[in-house]
């Protein structure tokens, strides 16, 4: 069985990628690369969803988060 997720990767300054998801606010990864980000977000999905049914907690569904832009005076 495989299920999906949508994470969110945020450029850091000072180099490489935080990894949020909206659907498991307990993962929070990073990674040098985008690449070795978005293995290690799989990873911390994986270990998280594992968590869940060990312990009887229903897995919630994806969440496509929306995002707008906006302006304000500065």
């Amino acid at each position: 069985m495989t299920v999906t997720y949508t994470i969110h990767l945020r450029p850091e300054p000072e180099g490489g990628f935080t990894v949020l998801v909206p659907a498991l606010p307990e993962v929070v990864s990073y990674g040098e690369t985008r690449e070795e980000a978005v293995e290690h977000g799989r990873e911390a999905i994986q270990a998280v969803l594992e968590y869940y049914d060990a312990e009887g907690i229903a897995r919630p569904e994806d969440v496509v988060p929306l995002v707008e832009r906006v302006t304000v005076a500065a």
